[in-house]
């Protein structure tokens, strides 16, 4: 038992981070067994504790601790039988403790329990980070100007992110280095596979055509792995970030990874897939893609990004997967999600997407 932390988090769609619920029938554990553990792991800790869960998350339940000793946000293993590497919760709380040395803003961390015998199943605590998580790439309900500053902010997030020094981190061995995107599409073509319900063409040809064009490798950063606004807390009055959640997919790997699916939504339309293509930006106060994209470069000390359009058409390819994924779980009757289907039901229009952005000079 270690201590470390972070991630907590609706997929809330506006300004709340309290969308929580009663806590799921299948993800409730001995509250008095958790009560004990941090009475001996928490510094501060006071008793008793309320507990219920946030709505979003498709692999590891989430909780909210309320305590009169202040609030807390557990995440967990999953009930049930699990693939060996599968919910990596000590992973999670390993980057997390470690990228409080560091610019990047992550919840603090307390306690990483290991003990399947204290509530069922690996878990940890973090703070509760007050703010607005805003999963709308849109930001409604901001001012244009507002807006403008929360974009800058993520970027300036993302940029602290990739220039974190592995070394003095403790990170270097965090993940694989090198062959970055030749594992991840082979990764995600296997899980897209073991999940497919329907033959998508447009993931066809981004399965035949993606391997083919991988660009050279570039460098090897951490790679936060689901980098946008709803895995962000914005501060409560003011529009910056002031913390990064949900590092579940975190490794190491290229940094243009990151760059890309933070990008996405500029290509992806609002009223299917939750994006910004077709929206006035400059009315709403955003940034354009290029002028987002620049400012990156100008943060990590780039002058450009040649083959930008293989980094968007992968950043589609992984998710039509992860979505494909979610469908699988629908058909099969496992999923947790209410909104399951309809994530799930994005595979097509994703992959789609991902092909439109490079079949001009896919031939």
């Amino acid at each position: 038992m270690t201590d470390a932390a972070p991630r907590t988090r609706p997929t809330a769609d506006i300004t709340s981070t309290s969308d929580t619920v009663p806590v799921r029938e299948t993800h409730r554990f001995d509250v008095a067994a958790l009560e004990r553990y941090m009475a001996e792991h928490v510094a501060g800790f006071k008793g008793p504790v309320t507990v219920s869960q946030f709505q979003g998350g498709q692999s590891n339940p989430t909780y909210r601790l309320s305590s009169p000793g202040g609030e807390y946000v557990l995440r967990r293993k999953p009930p049930g039988k699990l693939l060996p590497s599968a919910h990596a919760v000590d992973r999670e709380y390993r980057i997390i403790t470690a990228l409080a040395r560091t610019k990047v803003p992550v919840p603090r961390t307390y306690a990483l329990c290991e003990d399947d015998a204290v509530i069922g199943t690996a878990f940890f605590i973090m703070e509760w980070v007050s703010g607005r998580v805003i999963a709308d790439p849109l930001l409604p309900g901001l001012s244009p100007g507002d807006r403008g500053r929360v974009y800058e902010s993520m970027n300036e997030v993302l940029a602290w992110l990739h220039t974190v020094d592995l070394e003095a981190t403790g990170l270097s061995d965090y993940g694989r280095p090198g062959s970055y995107f030749a594992r991840q599409i082979h990764r995600w073509t296997t899980q897209y596979r073991a999940s497919e319900t329907e033959r998508i063409e447009a993931m066809e040809r981004l399965i035949a055509w993606l391997p083919e064009h991988v660009p050279a490798e570039d460098g090897t950063t951490i790679v936060h792995g689901d980098f946008r606004p709803g895995n962000l807390i914005v501060h409560p009055t003011e529009p910056r970030v002031v913390a990064v959640l949900d590092w579940e997919l975190s490794t190491l790997g290229s940094p243009l990874a990151d760059l890309a699916y933070n990008c996405m939504p500029y290509r992806l339309a609002p009223s299917t897939l939750g994006g910004v293509l077709g929206a006035d930006l400059a009315e709403l106060g955003l940034p354009t893609e290029a002028d987002y994209v620049a400012a990156y470069c100008r943060r990590t000390g780039r002058s450009s990004i040649p083959d930008w359009e293989f980094y968007l058409a992968f950043a589609m390819f992984r998710l039509a997967a992860i979505a494909q994924g979610i469908m699988g779980r629908v058909i099969a009757g496992t999923a947790n999600d209410p909104n399951a289907r309809e994530r799930g039901e994005r595979a097509r229009p994703l992959a789609e997407a991902g092909w439109a952005t490079v079949s001009r000079g896919a031939g």
